[in-house]
């Protein structure tokens, strides 16, 4: 048994100690003790636990590994990940006003992604252990919404329907303003009798729709999403924002940075998140590397009423990043890439001068990046927002204004 001071907390969400070591569930300021194993305390017993501590305030804690920062103070958490972003920010001797985080509320989460095994007495639904392919059930989880945690019997009968004995399903489950939209994937293969079982589980259980692998099996009621005042459907299983008021807080920001822009381009623009509300005021040409997104995008907007022009390219941003004479006629630039950033397309932007971007990102690394090429090349970076949509996590998102500037 050795005792360790743990320092800082990782990106992991683990507490450090000189070593380092690595110890699951500790805060810093706190004295541990425990077996180390190649580096990590396994099992840790606090000696002096900090005053950032709180009881987590689900059952399911220490066993699923759904959540990560449930025994940190709300107050801690938020202050870890503004600095976690910070120190992004700092490798690349960038600076400036970081506004306070936003954090969603707990059981607000439209989307779990649950995984499901056949049992010997019918299924096992749920999410996994810490570090495990272990499934934990988890009826009354407290970060998704409650009708989620209330799909779980469904998740189980969807196993039991069309799990092999030894696979895993996974179940990707979304509030739609229709009821659930399910989207299947681990399982065997559609056939005639599966497509109706699972029609009759369908009217059971009052699901607007459900996927199988690559394709729909059945729609009951289009699954839809609002996006501003426009209606859209979304392919199964596209990106959408994890929380409402996430998504509320990201587009607060982008409808600020972009201002009164009459020509705006969204990049990385998904089914419409931000490009739909934009264009209540402005002109709009939205491009996602998705052909079934841009399509349910271009719908949606086609439906509503009362919106400006809307145009929806499909394109490979990372391959085929629009060129500084496409960007010319735009005013304002919404960017909303994945994890990897967009280092190809940040570079055309930068060389098109357009006047004011919005940068929204889920690594703060990869931003950082990008923002210091944006630097570089004459834009300020006026201020940030962290809104942490994913509670009880080490996840981290965040709204940013870029404006380009003589210097």
């Amino acid at each position: 048994m050795e005792q360790v001071t743990i320092e800082r907390l990782g990106h992991q969400g683990d507490g450090i100690a000189p070593g380092p070591v690595f110890v699951p569930g500790a805060l810093p300021g706190e004295v541990v003790e425990g077996e180390i194993a190649d580096g990590v305390m396994v099992s840790p017993r606090i000696l002096t636990p900090s005053e950032m501590r709180v009881r987590a305030p689900c059952r399911h804690a220490k066993s699923c590994g759904g959540c990560q920062l449930q025994h940190a103070r709300d107050d801690f958490v938020e202050d870890w990940k503004t600095g976690v972003v910070r120190q992004a920010l700092a490798a690349h001797a960038l600076e400036t006003e970081i506004r306070p985080c936003l954090t969603s509320k707990p059981q607000s989460r439209r989307r779990a992604a649950f995984s499901a095994r056949r049992t010997k007495k019918g299924a096992l639904a749920g999410f996994h252990m810490k570090g495990s392919d272990v499934i934990v059930s988890v009826p009354d989880c407290l970060l998704v919404d409650p009708r989620l945690a209330a799909a779980l019997p469904l998740v189980e009968a969807l196993a039991v329907l069309g799990a092999s004995r030894k696979g895993e399903l996974s179940v990707l489950a979304t509030v739609s303003l229709t009821g659930l939209d399910i989207a299947v994937s681990g399982g065997k293969p559609l056939d005639a009798t599966l497509q109706s079982e699972l029609a009759d589980l369908a009217r059971a259980h009052d699901v607007a729709r459900i996927a199988w692998g690559d394709g729909v099996a059945l729609t009951r009621r289009p699954a839809i999403q609002r996006m501003g005042s426009a209606e859209v459907v979304p392919p199964p299983g596209a990106f959408l924002q994890a929380t409402p008021g996430g998504e509320a807080a990201l587009l607060d920001g982008v409808r600020e940075i972009v201002g009164d822009a009459a020509h705006v381009v969204d990049l990385f623009a998904g089914c419409g998140t931000f490009a739909l509300p934009l264009a209540e005021s402005a002109r709009v040409h939205a491009v996602e590397g998705d052909k079934a997104m841009t399509a349910a995008l271009d719908k949606g907007w086609r439906m509503a009423q009362g919106l400006r022009h809307v145009t929806a390219e499909a394109r490979d941003l990372f391959r085929n990043p629009l060129l500084p004479d496409e960007l010319a006629r735009f005013d304002a630039a919404v960017i909303d890439p994945p994890r990897a950033g967009a280092e190809a397309q940040v570079a055309e932007l930068a060389r098109a001068r357009v006047p004011r971007i919005a940068y929204v990102s889920c690594n703060p690394v990869t931003f950082a990046r990008d923002a210091a090429a944006l630097d570089y090349a004459g834009y300020t970076l006026d201020w940030l927002r962290v809104v942490d949509q994913f509670r009880w996590s080490t996840h981290i998102e965040l709204v940013a204004c870029l404006t380009l500037t003589d210097r």
